[in-house]
């Protein structure tokens, strides 16, 4: 039986449009620079530069609005790492900062030493992995955080692209499905994810309600251009 929330859910835009919305920037290939608090970190060649919803999920935790202070913090794809850093500037006690893409992890391990001080009181790892695939059986976290390739339509065939921008639900279904089956969620613990109805946002909390989540929604961003983006916290009770 469908949820009320899967209900209240705004279906995906046309796929023209998600197509517009979603052309690859023609500079993926050569070193960039991101610039965060006044600081300017290197982007190198296929790493992505965070956008506004990355932005949105940086200055949640900044802000303590997704609380990560003394808890088990795991970014998954991590990308440029800047969420990474600001959970141990916000005082989590561990960080994991998981991604499949091998450059993507070089640059989380630079970005996280350019801006968390010494000494670094959490305790910090890094992993190149699909998921979670790479975390070892019985650890968990506290807090994840996600903005998933969930746009549900193909926009390049570039793999980096692909892999950053358009893997759709199927991305999202694999992850709710790791941490439902490997109990990689602490008791009390959440899921932060963010998607847009470039996504088909019924079928991800469709996936993660099959999975054992409850879903509600923090937040709903309207860029006005038709793209309304959701911040979603899911908790799973039956995490042992």
């Amino acid at each position: 039986m469908e949820s009320s929330l899967i209900a209240e859910l705004p279906p995906p835009l046309p796929a023209e449009q998600i197509i517009a919305l979603n052309q690859p920037r023609a500079d993926l290939a050569t070193h960039r620079t991101y610039t965060w608090n006044g600081r300017d970190l290197d982007v190198p060649p296929g790493v992505f530069m965070p956008g506004a919803t990355s932005r949105m999920i940086h200055q949640r935790i900044l802000d303590g609005d997704i609380d990560v202070r003394g808890r088990r913090y795991a970014a998954m794809g991590s990308g440029l790492g800047v969420e990474a850093a600001v959970a141990a500037l916000r005082g989590a006690r561990s960080v994991h900062a998981l991604d499949i893409h091998p450059a993507s992890v070089a640059a989380t391990e630079q970005t996280y030493r350019a801006i968390v001080p010494e000494p670094r009181t959490a305790e910090f790892t890094a992993l190149v992995s699909d998921l979670f695939e790479a975390v070892p059986d019985g650890w968990q976290a506290d807090v994840v955080t996600f903005n998933p390739p969930a746009v549900s339509q193909t926009v390049s065939d570039d793999p980096d692209v692909v892999r950053n921008v358009c893997v759709g639900a199927s991305a999202t279904d694999a992850f709710f499905a790791q941490i439902a089956g490997r109990d990689l969620l602490a008791p009390g613990g959440e899921v932060h994810l963010i998607a847009s109805n470039t996504a088909d946002l019924r079928a991800v909390v469709s996936g993660a309600e099959a999975a054992g989540f409850t879903a509600a929604v923090d937040h709903v961003h309207d860029w006005h251009d038709g793209v309304l983006t959701y911040l979603f916290r899911l908790t799973r009770e039956g995490a042992a």
